[in-house]
C-alpha cells in the first residue's frame, strides 16, 4: 500500500477553511490548510459555537473559574454555555472517525494551549484549553491535534503531517480484509518510521505481531493501533533519524563503491551536523536503494511519508 494514496480524513475548524463563521462574521482562513494541504486530505468542517446554535456574528466567549471547573460564559449577557458546550464535546467525541484535528488557536471553545480562565476581569490561569477541544482531547489521547499557529512551525507541521498519514493508513488497513500476514507486511513496511521515532516501541509493537496468529482479530487491531499510535506521538530526533540513516546505509553498503559509500557517510554527517536538511540524505540514500534494486528499502514509508509535493522535510535542524 503505497501510503500518499490514502487520505487522511482531518477534523478542522470551519472557519480556518475560510467558512465565514467567526464571533465577527469574518473567517480565519489558513493559507497552508486551505491551499497546500487541502490538495491531499479530506477535511470534516465543525464550528462549535456554530453547532449549539449561537449564529455568526455573535457575542465574544470566555472561560471563567468556578467551584465545578472552567464555565463557557458569553462575555455581555453572562449566558452558561458549558452545559451546550459539554454535551457537543461528549456526542462528537463519540462519533468522531478521523485521522486527525487541527483546532482554532485561542478560542476559548477549540483553543489546545494557552486559553485564559478568568476570575471577575482578570485571567488568572493561562494554561488552558478550549472546552470543547478539551472534551475531543481527552476522549482521543492518541489523535494528533494541533492549531494553525503551532503549525506555522516547521518542526510542529512536519510532525503532525506525518503522523495524520500515518493514521491513515491504518485506519485503511485495518478496514480492508486484512489477514495476520498482512499486518506482518505492514508492521515491516513501517519499521525504519517508527525507529525514527521510538525504538523501544518499535520492539514492543514487534511481540504484538509475533502474537498474529494467535491473539483474537479484533483484540490485536485495537492493541496495534494503540501501540503503533503511541510509538508515533514520540517525536522524531536528528539522533533517532542518523541511527535508521546509517541502518539502511548499512544494508545497501555491499552495492556501493568506497566512493558512493564515503559520500552518503559524509551527507549524513552534515545532517547530523545541522548543516543539511534531512531530505537532503533521504534523496542521495533513495537514489542508491533504487540502484540497487532493494524493494524492502524501497517500500520504507519513511522514504515517503506524505506528498513529496509538501516539501515538510526541507528544513534545515535548528
Amino acid at each position: 500500500m503505497n501510503g500518499t494514496l490514502v487520505r487522511p480524513r482531518v477534523a478542522v475548524s470551519s472557519c480556518l477553511l475560510g467558512e465565514p463563521v467567526r464571533f465577527n462574521g469574518g473567517h480565519s482562513r489558513d493559507r497552508f490548510l486551505s491551499d497546500a494541504l487541502s490538495a491531499y486530505v479530506d477535511w470534516v468542517p465543525i464550528c462549535p459555537e456554530m453547532d449549539i446554535g449561537l449564529g455568526s456574528p455573535r457575542e465574544t466567549l470566555r472561560l471563567e473559574r468556578s467551584p465545578e471547573g472552567p464555565r463557557l460564559v458569553t462575555r455581555k449577557t453572562r449566558r452558561d454555555l458549558t452545559g451546550p458546550m459539554t454535551e457537543l464535546a461528549t456526542a462528537r467525541a463519540a462519533s468522531l472517525d478521523v485521522d486527525g484535528y487541527v483546532f482554532k488557536a485561542k478560542s476559548p471553545s477549540c483553543g489546545i494551549h494557552g486559553i485564559p480562565l478568568y476570575a471577575g476581569d482578570t485571567a488568572v490561569d493561562r494554561r488552558n484549553r478550549g472546552l470543547f477541544s478539551n472534551g475531543i482531547m481527552n476522549a482521543h489521547p492518541l489523535l494528533p491535534v494541533e492549531d494553525e499557529g503551532r503549525l506555522r512551525d516547521d518542526v510542529l507541521r512536519e510532525a503532525f503531517v506525518e503522523r495524520i498519514f500515518a493514521h491513515a493508513r491504518l485506519r485503511a488497513f485495518f478496514e480492508s480484509d486484512w489477514r495476520p500476514h498482512d499486518l506482518v507486511a505492514f508492521h515491516s513496511r513501517h519499521k525504519m518510521q517508527i525507529l525514527a521515532h521510538d525504538p523501544a516501541g518499535y520492539r514492543a509493537i514487534g511481540r504484538l505481531v509475533a502474537e498474529a496468529g494467535t491473539r483474537p482479530r479484533e483484540r490485536l487491531a485495537a492493541d496495534y493501533g494503540d501501540a503503533f499510535r503511541a510509538a508515533l506521538t514520540v517525536r522524531a530526533t536528528i539522533g533517532r533519524n542518523v541511527n535508521v540513516l546509517q541502518h539502511c546505509l548499512g544494508m545497501i553498503s555491499g552495492h556501493l563503491d568506497a566512493v558512493r559509500r564515503a559520500d552518503l557517510v559524509e551527507v549524513i554527517h552534515t545532517y547530523q551536523a545541522h548543516q543539511v536538511a534531512l531530505s537532503v540524505p533521504l534523496t542521495l540514500l533513495r537514489h542508491h536503494v533504487r540502484g540497487a534494486g532493494m524493494t524492502y528499502l524501497l517500500d520504507q514509508t519513511y522514504f515517503s511519508l506524505y506528498p513529496e509535493a509538501l516539501c515538510l522535510r526541507n528544513h534545515v535542524p535548528a
